[in-house]
Parts: C-alpha cells; sequence; structure tokens
C-alpha cells in the first residue's frame, strides 16, 4: 500500500519530489543532528490523490495522518488537544520548487478555549498563550475559511488604540483576551457557526486547506511565470509548535547565509524578538540585523553562525534559513537555497568555485538563465544621479534601476501594462502574494513597510525587479492613491518616480538609464557556459545597431533577419509604396531600383557588424497591404504625394485587403507572384557580401525563404535567388559561398521535411507561425481566450513564450529527423521568440539543433541556458526546478 505520511527522521534531501523542498530540507537537517522542531510530511502524491478523489482526503490518508500524529505525541511527551499537556503544531506547504509566500502557513494549530487555558497554566505566561490563540485563529480564519485577514487587523487596531498600545507586544493578557472574544465573534458573524474547538477537525481542515492553495490565482500565476507543472502538487509540514512570542528570551528570525542582494560571504538576516515567524516576514513589525543577536544572546549567535555554515557546507550553496528561538533554546524550522539577484547568483556560483565548493559545471546549474534579464537591463545614468536629490530613503531590497509611473493597486498596474503602459512602478503600504501579477508587470516595486526578507524584497528579488523596502519617510494612502514624501509633495497615480534598489533612494523624477556591461563574474560565468555548451547562439537582428549589441551580448551571428522592417523608415516606404501600387513589371522594377541601393547598405553594415559569422536574411514576409495606409484620410495624403487620384489608390487598398493576413499572399508567394521582389533581394544579399569580402571579412549569407509549404515552391523561387546570384558572383570574379533555405513554419512543410530538404541548405523553425499554424489560432487573438484557458487549466502556460514541445515540438522533432535522412549535413535552427526560452532551448539542445536566435538582450541568457541543457545531457537528467 502507498505510504503519503513520513516522519522527519524517515526522509532525506533526495526525497525532494515525493515530500517538497522544506519537508526533504527539514527530513535531511534532523538526519543531521540539528535542534528541528519533530514532526511529519504528508506527501505530493496525497496531493494528488485529493484532486483526483474530486478535492477529498481519501480515509486511508486520513488514519495514515491520525497515526502518524499519534507516533509523534509519544516522542514529543505532549498530546494534542490534552489542556494539561497540550501539543500544538503549524501546518506549512512545502512544494518540490520554492514557492516563496505563494502557500499559506498556520501556526499554533491546536489551541482551542480549553487548551488555551492549560497552554497559561503550564507556561505560567497568560499574555504568552492569548497571544497565540488569537493568531491561530486569525490565521485559521484567513486560510482555511477564507474570512479576510484586514478585519481581524481592524480589531486588533481599535484594541490597541482603546488601550493606548503602539505594539502588538504592548498589549497585556486581558487586552489579548478581549481580542480572542471579537475575532470569535466576527468569525461567527462572518461564518454563520462557531469557531471549530475540536483540533482534529482544525488539522484536517488546514492540510485541505495546503492543498487547495496549490490551485488558488496566484500560485497558478507564479507557476506560469517559473515553469513549474500543476500536476507536481504540494506537500504538507505538520510541525511541533516553538514559540519565539514567550517573552524577551525569544524571537524569531530569517537569515541567509550570504548575502542574497550582493552576493557577499557574510552571514545576511533578520530577527524579532518575542515574534512569532509571520511577523518578520509579513513585515509588521522592522527588525533587527542578525548581527545584533551577537549582543543579546551570544551562545544563540554563535550556535547560529556554527549551523548556518554547515548546512552551507553540507548543500554547497548560500541557505536561507529560517529559525526560532523559545526561551534562550535555538530550533531550525527550515533551509532551502536562497533566492538571490542575478547579480548575487553570479558573485555566488564563481566563489564557490574559487572556494573549491562546486565544480564549474554545477556553478552554471545554480544561476537561473531568467534572472540574467535583471543584469541586461539599464542603469541610472551618473551624471543625472549625482544631480538628483533624493525624496526618500528605503532599504535596498532587489538591486538595479526602475524609473515609471505610480500605480497604487496591483490590479491598477495590470490594467495599466494591458494598455501599453511599460514603465510602472508598484507603490504599496505592504505587498501580499496577491500582488504577484502587478509585481511581474512593475519596473520596480516600492513598499512604505517591511524589511529585506518582507514578502515584496523576496518575490523582487526572485523577479529580477527593482524594489525599495520598508520606506517608512513617505506615507501612502492606498485608499485615495497618493503619498506624500518626507519635505511633504504629493505624488498622485501616473506621476513620474525613480527606484535605486542598490541604495534605497527615491526620487521624485524620471530619470535617464544607461545600458550595462558585461564584466567581472558574469563574464567568467559566461566564459565557463561557452566552455560547456555544444548550441550556437545566434540573434535576430534588422539594424546594425541591434547586431552591435547582440555581438556585445556573445552572438555568433545573425539567425533571422526580417528585410521588411528596413522598408518601414520614412524616407524609404514610399519607394516600398511605389512597388506596391505598380500596375506593371516595369513599373515594379522601376521602383525596386530605388530599393536596391537602401537593401545592399543595410547588409553591408549587417556582415561588417558580424565580423564573420553567418547571417541569415529572411526574404520578404509581411502581406503588402501592411505597408499602405488604411483610413481615407491617410490614403489621400498618401494618393497626393504619390501623383496618383484617391480613387485609384484606394482601389489598390480595397484589392489588397484579405481576410486572413497571416494566411494570404505573402512569405514565398509573394516572390512566385513577383519574381522580380526576390531577384532585387538576391542582388542586394549578393552585392553586398562581396563589397565586404573584398574588405578581408569572410562573408557567408544565408538566404531564407519564408511560408514554404511545397518543396515546388522553394524550387522555383531558388532558382530565380541561384540565377541571379551566380552571374553577379561570376562577374565580380570573388569567390564567395551562399547557402539558401527555408523557414519551416507551416505543418506541411514539417511533414514534408525530407523533401524539401533536397532543395533547402538550411531550416530556420520560425516557431511564431508554427505555433498560430498548429494551433489553429493568431498570437494578436489569442490573448483574448487565452486567460480562461489557464483558469479552466486547459493550458498551463502562453505556447508563445514556451514552446509547446508536445504538439509544435513533435513537428519541429520530425522535420529535423527527416531533413537530416535527406541532407545529413543541413544546419537547423529556430527563430521565433521561443530561442530565448530556457526550457525551449533545453528542447532544441535534445532535438539536435545546431543553433538557436534571440533577441540582442537574450543572447546571454541563451548561452546560459544551453550550458545548462549540456550538463543535463552530461548527468542524464531533465532540469526539474531542482535549482
Amino acid at each position: 500500500m502507498a505510504k503519503y505520511v513520513y516522519l522527519f527522521s524517515e526522509g532525506n534531501a533526495s526525497m525532494r519530489n515525493l515530500l517538497g523542498g522544506k519537508g526533504a530540507n527539514l527530513a535531511e537537517m534532523t538526519g543531521l543532528g540539528l535542534p528541528v522542531p519533530r514532526g511529519f510530511t504528508i506527501t505530493t502524491e496525497a496531493c494528488t490523490r485529493y484532486y483526483q478523489d474530486g478535492k477529498a482526503i481519501a480515509k486511508e490518508i486520513e488514519d495514515e495522518i491520525y497515526k502518524t500524529m499519534t507516533k509523534l505525541e509519544e516522542i514529543v511527551g505532549k498530546k494534542f488537544g490534552d489542556p494539561s499537556n497540550p501539543f500544538l503544531v503549524s501546518v506549512r506547504s512545502g512544494a518540490r520548487a520554492s514557492m516563496p509566500g505563494m502557500m499559506d502557513t498556520i501556526l499554533n494549530l491546536g489551541l482551542n478555549d480549553e487548551v488555551v487555558q492549560g497552554l497559561a497554566k503550564l507556561t505560567n505566561n497568560e499574555r504568552f498563550a492569548y497571544d497565540s490563540y488569537r493568531r491561530f485563529i486569525q490565521m485559521f480564519s484567513d486560510v482555511v475559511m477564507e474570512v479576510e485577514k484586514s478585519k481581524f487587523e481592524a480589531i486588533l487596531d481599535a484594541v490597541k488604540e482603546e488601550n493606548n498600545c503602539e505594539n502588538d507586544c504592548d498589549l497585556n493578557a486581558e487586552n489579548l483576551k478581549e481580542v480572542v472574544k471579537r475575532y470569535k465573534e466576527l468569525f461567527k458573524k462572518e461564518k454563520g457557526f462557531d469557531f471549530p474547538q475540536e483540533p482534529k477537525t482544525q488539522l484536517m481542515e488546514a492540510v485541505k486547506a495546503v492543498f487547495r492553495s496549490w490551485e488558488n490565482p496566484r500560485a497558478i500565476v507564479y507557476r506560469r511565470l517559473n515553469d513549474i507543472p500543476s500536476d507536481w502538487g504540494t506537500a504538507v509540514n505538520v510541525q511541533e509548535m516553538v514559540y519565539g512570542n514567550m517573552g524577551n528570551d525569544s524571537g524569531t528570525g530569517v537569515a541567509f547565509t550570504r548575502n542574497p542582494a550582493t552576493g557577499e560571504k557574510k552571514l545576511y538576516g533578520e530577527f524579532l524578538m518575542n515574534a512569532q515567524g509571520e511577523d518578520v516576514v509579513a513585515g509588521i513589525r522592522t527588525p533587527q540585523s542578525i548581527d545584533q543577536l551577537k549582543e543579546i544572546m551570544p551562545d544563540v549567535y554563535n550556535q547560529f553562525v556554527d549551523i548556518a555554515q554547515k548546512l552551507e557546507n553540507h548543500y554547497r550553496d548560500m541557505q536561507d534559513m529560517e529559525f526560532t528561538i523559545e526561551r534562550g533554546k535555538l530550533f531550525m524550522l527550515q533551509t532551502r537555497n536562497g533566492k538571490r539577484t542575478a547579480a548575487a547568483a553570479l558573485k555566488i556560483a564563481v566563489d564557490l568555485v574559487n572556494e573549491g565548493m562546486v565544480t564549474k559545471e554545477e556553478a552554471i546549474m545554480k544561476v537561473d538563465p531568467k534572472q540574467l534579464d535583471a543584469l541586461l537591463h539599464p542603469n541610472f545614468e551618473p551624471g543625472a544621479l549625482k544631480s538628483a536629490t533624493p525624496v526618500a530613503k528605503g532599504l535596498p531590497a532587489s538591486p538595479g534601476a526602475a524609473t515609471g509611473k505610480v500605480y497604487f493597486r496591483a490590479e491598477d498596474a495590470v490594467e495599466a501594462a494591458k494598455n501599453g503602459e511599460k514603465d510602472i512602478i508598484l507603490v504599496r503600504l505592504e505587498t501580499s502574494p496577491e500582488d504577484i501579477e502587478g509585481m511581474h508587470v512593475s519596473k520596480g516595486i516600492l513598499t512604505g513597510r517591511g524589511g529585506m526578507t518582507s514578502h515584496a524584497a523576496v518575490v523582487a528579488r526572485g523577479m529580477g525587479t527593482c524594489c525599495v523596502a520598508g520606506c517608512s519617510e513617505i506615507r501612502i494612502n492606498e485608499e485615495e492613491k497618493y503619498f506624500i514624501d518626507k519635505a511633504g509633495k504629493k505624488y498622485v497615480e501616473g506621476d513620474w518616480i525613480s527606484l535605486d534598489g542598490s541604495t534605497g533612494n527615491v526620487y521624485g523624477q524620471k530619470l535617464p538609464t544607461v545600458e550595462p556591461e558585461m564584466t567581472g563574474d558574469f563574464a567568467t560565468l559566461m566564459q565557463w557556459a561557452d566552455e560547456i555548451r555544444t548550441l550556437k547562439i545566434r540573434t535576430n537582428a534588422d539594424t546594425p545597431a541591434d547586431a552591435i549589441q547582440a555581438r556585445k551580448f556573445g552572438a555568433e551571428g545573425i539567425g533571422l533577419c526580417r528585410t521588411e522592417h528596413m522598408f518601414f523608415d520614412s524616407d524609404r516606404i514610399p519607394a516600398m509604396r511605389e512597388m506596391i501600387v505598380a500596375r506593371n513589371e516595369e513599373q515594379r522594377r522601376k521602383a525596386l531600383d530605388k530599393l536596391l541601393p537602401m537593401q545592399r547598405g543595410d547588409f553591408e553594415e549587417l556582415f561588417t557588424a558580424m565580423e564573420g559569422y553567418p547571417v541569415t536574411i529572411r526574404f520578404l514576409d509581411p502581406p503588402l497591404h501592411e505597408f499602405l495606409p488604411q483610413e481615407d484620410e491617410d490614403i489621400e495624403a498618401l494618393a497626393k504625394e504619390m501623383g496618383i487620384s484617391f480613387d485609384d489608390l484606394k482601389a489598390i487598398v480595397a484589392e489588397l485587403h484579405e481576410f486572413n493576413p497571416m494566411m494570404g499572399h505573402r512569405g514565398c508567394r509573394l516572390a512566385v507572384s513577383y519574381p522580380e521582389i526576390a531577384e532585387m533581394q538576391t542582388r542586394a544579399v549578393i552585392e553586398a557580401a562581396i563589397n565586404v569580402s573584398k574588405k578581408n571579412l569572410n562573408v557567408v549569407p544565408e538566404i531564407m525563404i519564408p511560408l514554404v509549404g511545397d518543396v515546388k515552391e522553394l524550387k522555383y523561387v531558388k532558382e530565380v535567388v541561384v540565377k541571379t546570384a551566380n552571374e553577379l558572383i561570376e562577374k565580380s570574379g570573388v569567390k564567395l559561398e551562399y547557402k539558401v533555405g527555408t523557414m519551416i513554419e507551416i505543418p506541411r512543410a514539417a511533414i514534408t521535411a525530407d523533401e524539401i530538404a533536397k532543395e533547402a541548405e538550411f531550416f530556420s523553425f520560425g516557431t511564431n507561425d508554427l505555433t498560430q499554424m498548429t494551433f489553429g489560432f493568431s498570437r494578436d487573438d489569442a490573448g483574448k481566450f487565452l486567460e480562461e484557458y489557464y483558469n479552466k487549466k486547459i493550458y498551463e502556460f502562453d505556447p508563445f513564450a514556451k514552446l509547446d514541445q508536445t504538439g509544435v515540438g513533435k513537428l519541429v522533432e520530425m522535420a529535423a529527423k527527416l531533413g537530416k535522412q535527406t541532407r545529413p549535413d543541413i544546419k537547423l535552427g529556430i527563430c521565433g521568440e521561443h530561442g530565448g526560452d530556457p526550457s525551449s532551448i533545453e528542447f532544441c539542445h535534445r532535438t539536435g539543433l545546431n543553433y538557436v536566435s534571440c533577441s540582442p538582450f537574450r543572447v546571454p541568457i541563451a548561452r546560459l541556458a544551453a550550458a545548462q541543457a549540456r550538463v543535463n545531457e552530461i548527468n542524464g537528467t531533465k532540469d526539474l526546478g531542482q535549482k
């Protein structure tokens, strides 16, 4: 029979998939002999089973939970629900991939009206007992029974006000009894029944709530952003309570073995005396730095330093630890590989190699490629920064520079982003897991409360988003959507501010930013990645500026140059339009002659920028109507400019109109209808290559014919290309090689790839169109309904952001295999948006592609992801979020 519950003493770190990250690490720490409060883990399989059984816990699992609880009572020597010797527990979730703040915790479970009195007698501390009870009622009501937390906070604030207390810890036992009384009244009013008094019922309801929280909206969003499959499920950890709120010899804290913002090798963290865990993380009180524990409790501090070092050496990575001190005794509640900023991730990875703790291969697996994004984006321009005066200062919680317009609610930020606003700064008193989507669309996050380990800080660091936390110098009014800085100036929604996440400074203005450079640890790690990877990384670039940027970031060629982007410039579009409205070949050629020198000049610059690396040039792809205006007013202006009548131009626009342009007269179909277009583009490519090769630069242009669905289409256009190119090369007397290939973006092309490879010397998978054609929906329209698909679990991720390996991936694999059968030396690449997505890059590596091509700023991400794919292959594993 399947085992669904494990005592901590029965597990270890290798059982992560079954016990979740938290459970596996608690088991491992128990095995290392560290002071871990005892407990048990209900497995991820029990969560999966809960959903299979229609959101119910099976009788045999329930029995196993109670049986294990009895075993635990014997070990601990206390009894669940017994007022004379009460056993209280915490209930926490723990998925196999770390999901900070995504899942909810319940502390002090097992308390009721009788047990609280027993706890008060036993500890001789009535204040502590009722403080624990009020916390439990609030958490259980919020997490399990879905009564809003803010309603309880309002009661607590009212009692504090009535008794002239500033902080929670100023309330005495009588005050807390009043809080408990009002909390229970609120619960009954909201739910229609009394607060549950039976501890076994409390436990089972809490377990169900953890399982349910796996499917709460914020968890679903977090999984989608971090490639975590929904069928992993979460484990539940039931653990003996230890109390940080027993008085001034007790406390709780969070610490990292190295600085998670900079990577510096120094213990970093915060603690609060006389508090419980959620006080530190929720940021309700501002904590003390871990160094100060040395003064308050030197023995506990020294023990903690030893344990921290032991854990880092054991896991060979920076650890994020939660601890509680109960009456001067230290307990470890959690350890995990710590979330860190991109800069810290690079420093820690390089330092661990230099310290002899890990190999280069292991080090590159410790950096999440997506995190590098944060380092590839701007910082403030030093001159402007020097002359700017901060209007406030908070804690530098997540580095980087952000300038943007202020929004005070996560949903307003999401709405603004949907309406095209790119520069958004989310300003909140404190963030909560519900704000995850708003945080994701923001360039920066500013909070009025909370420390360096608050929700905002941890999540922002994980996302690589700039964050200034605990900025008590500003007064925020979320209701009325404004904040006031220390000088009394008011900022409302839509006002510009700037945040410096490295210093904690807030500026009341828009500040210019500067481009980043790849030096130091970044350059070192990239060098290691390049030594390991076998997949080449190219870039999608249409301009010399993009090409130069991509080369700086390490691109090994251009995998996609979209020639139509070169025609949209104001000085070029007239000639393009002239070509489109031409009524015959002669007029068309005349217009093409004007475009030829422009294209040739562009290609010369691209070939020069790429310094001999391959350049793939895609011939004209979009439908022609995209170059013409659609509104009467604009048609009239253009007709005048072109010297033709409004009616004639209007007729041409109408004639070019298509019901479904994506599947219309575009790609190779244009070259079949108007071979002179392909002829002109070939001339531009080959003449540019000849001119550049005369400067002693080796150039191998790759001409790519788009949207081929039948080998005969490709054969027809290729003949035009080869005839034109060979004549030019022969005439020039220069030795020049070139290749002609195609983009595989129509399912029929993938299925008949063996035929197409007879003509094509390379395939480049255009996964944007291949995804559209395979799914049968347009990328531009899919946004209208994809959200419903995520909510209803039909899709888990956006197939345009992450390659659909089951369907589209099958076509790519099939085409690669068929292409190689016909032409063993065929070059295979991918040039859709997916070229910069780490999980899609891993797929390309496994499928045997030669290169991926992505936007310039994603090149370093792709270089690292390709190296990780190679390490996974060597280790025989597929990356499952173990980082």
